[in-house]
């Protein structure tokens, strides 16, 4: 699937992501150790949005903040809501999805700015602002409420 960008000060904060990059910089003993806290509980994360994922694996490099996901996952949608939720992560940077899965039809990626709605967003991309459930609907369990979305934050928008 490749590699994603995300902005690294914006998303969930689930682990001491400052003590993460600190002890990357400086070169602390317990940076393996550091980054290893961060894949587990960026691992659980994912493990929470019930993606029907199998195998799943993820390491973590405080230094470049790069998460890298390994497994299995049912289908292509499946896949890139696992790469979205590691990459809305704060103090991730980058994901490599590495998970397989069977072939399908290709989403496109949204970055979100200040000021934009999903229905701007379903404006922009099916010409038709009322489509902004398809949006909600392909975030879950991301997302949680359609007028919860933040700047930074990267949303997947599917093919019509």
């Amino acid at each position: 699937m490749g590699l994603f960008s995300f902005i690294k000060e914006a998303g969930e904060k689930l682990f001491g992501h400052k003590e993460v990059a600190d002890a990357a910089a400086t070169g602390a003993p317990n940076v393996a150790e550091l980054n290893q806290k961060a894949a587990d509980a960026i691992k659980t994360y994912i493990e929470k949005q019930n993606l029907g994922l199998s195998g799943l694996t993820v390491s973590f490099d405080g230094a470049s903040g790069k998460v890298t996901l390994a497994g299995l996952a049912p289908s292509e949608e499946a896949a890139e809501k696992a790469s979205l939720a590691a990459g809305n992560v704060a103090s991730v940077s980058g994901v490599d999805n590495n998970l397989q899965y069977p072939a399908g039809t290709a989403s496109q990626y949204h970055d979100v700015v200040s000021g934009d709605t999903l229905s701007a967003i379903s404006k922009k991309y099916y010409g038709d602002a009322n489509k902004y459930n398809v949006i909600f609907e392909a975030n879950k369990p991301m997302l949680s409420d359609p007028n919860k979305i933040y700047p930074g934050q990267k949303l997947r928008i599917p093919a019509l």
